[in-house]
């Protein structure tokens, strides 16, 4: 262990003056409130105070998110913090003093930075006087070993610092919040009847298997309609019937309160609580020490409760695993998905993947064996889902209606027919959607022979692979012959407009970034949504639904393209009654197009990963991206101790945003299965090395393990 206290610091100094002429009662009663505050509110450095007793040292996390500070700090512990310095309280601590700062045997000075006690000791391995703790925030154990062991798993496997994992996993502090009384837990509720699980063959064992205490594995492709959150529901009661605990993750608000809904209308409130931002930093804090403290054995929520400290954890749950929200804003980038495997296996409990579709990681899950599908057979699922009909190009060409209003006919004719029987959804792409290249003839991807990367055209003739950075010269599409290539922008906000004038009677309400509508009515509408934002119909859902522009989605320049198009085609089509209509305009020949219109996202997954074992694209394989100007990249690829069958695509350069500086390059490191681990504590190695030496700004790089968009 080392101590904190590496750097010199000068000290500071200052006079007092005299107190104002008052009465000497007055003067006495303000000297002493006085001193009451400081001795709470100014942390201290305890010169010449006795130590405790037993296990005088603790070793204390900062809370520098550094990666060559990524270890434990050893701090003296005085007598007087003894009982309230346990292991898991948040303390302060004085950080980076000089050799020269020693008084009384005591280290001083440095700045005040908050921390964890990590454990406590009877010694350190440290030869010079250790500073001591400063003051303890609060005697609330909020770092569980539970807690730093996942923390700790998902550090290495993001390659990321245990101070960053944690203020991802632990919210701010509220006083007020901490000092309510703990309560006790509800009763356990008793095992749920089946319900709509009925539906799936294995669905009944399941539940029954989490009630007695056990803890499956499963991957669930939910039926179209709005019974998954009932089912989902059930799952978690099932999980609180044995007398453990459960955590649900969705991947917004409105997801988690229908979620809420369907639970409290099961077993009533109290058996739960919700973790969402909406609800405010002291609240949400409050209702995370409820979780902390026992009170409550079930949470839901969004991204941050994968972490949530659940006693007794007999359930993980995910819902939408594909959806971009489930994956962290803040280094080291985690994905819920992943962080919930990780506690299955470290916390033996229960592991369920809940979605309308299926991402190839989820098949992964299935086919190797670690997860059990739980799908309705195809008679089910041809009952519940509803009729899909396509437009390509070649329709689209010779229809006069789409070539004028850029509605096609049949989609026209859909809505006309639709609207007396209730709202017609019209999913859109959002604005930003830029495609890759394909082939003409037959939207086969156009991609490089040399590393199969996506190959793009930047100053429009040349073209060169995004990943290698190789030019690429005779390019012809390998399933066609075709030696012509296609790359469009559509315009999704003039296509809406012409909708609302296609129907001019009918009210029109817009769903996207600036106003998400949870719930419309089920009274004539055209609700416009870009993806993600649809709302939920009333009663027994849309009657019918337009998805348009689906070249646009399905030409994204990213190895998901497919995937995710066909991921919020059907979310979108989910909404629709089982006797609606849902028609796509999109090539009918394309892959994801047959999965929507066979309803079979399962399949599309496994043929998706077929494909990508054999090109060696993740999730078969594992990579990593670093980013920075091409020197920096360069130099820290050379100096990393990369693992023997690493390989490095690239560098080649981002693309910038219009009006902004050029983005740098970025290089990928792609290692086959089984050298996961070690590419990640290599990059991990190399970047804690860089910041130790101190690099400048310009050369700085930025490592991430697993980047959701690598083309």
């Amino acid at each position: 262990m080392s101590s904190a206290n590496d750097s010199e610091e000068r000290a500071g100094g200052g006079s007092t003056g005299g107190p104002p002429e008052q009465l000497a009662l007055i003067r006495e009663m303000v000297a002493e409130a006085k001193t009451r505050a400081e001795e709470k509110a100014k942390p201290r450095t305890w010169r010449g105070a006795p130590l405790a007793k037993e296990l005088p040292v603790a070793r204390i996390l900062v809370n520098k998110g550094v990666l060559h500070l990524d270890q434990t700090w050893d701090y003296a512990v005085p007598e007087h913090l003894d009982e309230a310095a346990q292991p898991g309280v948040r303390v302060r601590v004085r950080f980076g003093a000089g050799e020269g700062r020693i008084r009384g045997g005591r280290r001083e000075g440095g700045g005040l930075i908050d921390g964890f006690v990590i454990e406590r000791t009877a010694g350190t391995d440290y030869d010079r006087p250790l500073a001591a703790l400063a003051q303890v925030v609060s005697a609330e154990r909020v770092l569980t070993p539970q807690i730093e062991k996942l923390a700790r798993a998902v550090a290495l496997r993001y390659a990321g610092s245990l101070a960053d994992v944690l203020q991802l996993a632990i919210p701010p502090r509220h006083a007020q919040a901490e000092n309510r009384k703990p309560q006790d837990p509800p009763p356990a509720p008793g095992p749920p009847a089946p319900g709509t699980w009925s539906r799936y063959p294995a669905g009944p064992g399941y539940l029954e298997e989490l009630a007695a205490g056990a803890s499956p594995r499963a991957v669930w492709t939910a039926l179209p309609g709005p019974s998954w959150p009932q089912e989902l529901a059930r799952a978690i009661l099932a999980t609180l019937a044995s007398g453990r605990g459960a955590l649900a993750v969705l991947p917004d608000g409105r997801a988690a309160a229908r979620v809420d809904e369907a639970l409290t209308a099961l077993a009533g409130p109290g058996l739960h609580t919700v973790l969402t931002a909406e609800s405010g930093p002291q609240k949400r804090y409050g209702q995370w020490l409820s979780v902390l403290r026992g009170s409550v054995r079930a949470v839901i929520g969004t991204r941050a409760t994968m972490f949530a400290p659940v006693k007794n954890l007999g359930l993980v749950a995910v819902w939408d695993d594909g959806d971009s929200s489930h994956v962290d804003d803040n280094a080291p980038f985690p994905q819920v998905r992943e962080v919930l495997e990780l506690r299955a296996l470290t916390e033996g409990c229960g592991f369920l993947l809940g979605s309308t579709s299926c991402t190839v990681e989820a098949a992964q899950l299935v086919e190797s064996g670690w997860a059990r599908p739980l799908t309705a057979d195809r008679a089910t699922v041809r009952a519940h889902a509803p009729r899909i009909r396509t437009v390509g190009d070649e329709l689209l060409a010779r229809d006069g209606a789409a070539r004028t209003a850029r509605l096609p006919s049949l989609a026209w004719e859909t809505v006309r027919d639709a609207l007396p029987a209730g709202p017609v959804l019209v999913q859109v792409p959002r604005r930003g959607y830029v495609p890759r290249l394909a082939c003409e003839r037959c939207r086969t991807p156009a991609r490089c022979r040399s590393c199969a990367g996506p190959l793009e055209a930047p100053n429009e003739q040349d073209l060169y692979c995004g990943w290698c950075g190789r030019q690429e010269s005779g390019w012809h599409c390998e399933e066609c012959g075709s030696v012509r290539l296609r790359a469009q922008v559509v315009g999704a906000r003039r296509t809406a407009e012409e909708l609302g004038r296609a129907f001019p009677a009918v009210p029109v309400r817009t769903s996207g970034r600036d106003h998400v509508l949870e719930r419309v009515p089920d009274t004539p509408a055209l609700v416009v949504s870009t993806p993600g934002a649809e709302p939920v119909a009333e009663g027994s859902g849309y009657a019918a639904a337009l998805l348009l522009d689906g070249w646009a989605m399905l030409g994204f320049p990213d190895l998901r393209a497919g995937e995710e198009a066909l991921r919020r085609w059907i979310g979108a089509a989910s909404l629709v009654r089982p006797d609606g209509q849902v028609v796509v305009v999109a090539e009918p020949t394309l892959r994801p197009v047959q999965a929507l219109v066979r309803w079979d996202p399962v399949g599309h997954a496994l043929r998706e990963l077929a494909d990508r074992a054999e090109l060696r694209f993740p999730p078969v394989s594992r990579m990593a991206s670093v980013t920075g100007r091409q020197e920096a990249v360069l130099a820290f690829l050379e100096g990393a101790p990369l693992p023997p069958d690493a390989e490095i695509l690239g560098p080649v350069p981002l693309p910038a945003r219009r009006g902004e500086p050029p983005a740098g390059e970025r290089a990928l490191v792609r290692v086959p299965p089984g050298s996961g681990a070690a590419l990640a504590a290599a990059l991990k190695a190399a970047q804690a090395a860089r910041l130790a030496r101190g690099v400048p700004a310009a050369e700085a790089v930025r490592v991430r393990i697993d980047p959701p968009d690598i083309g």
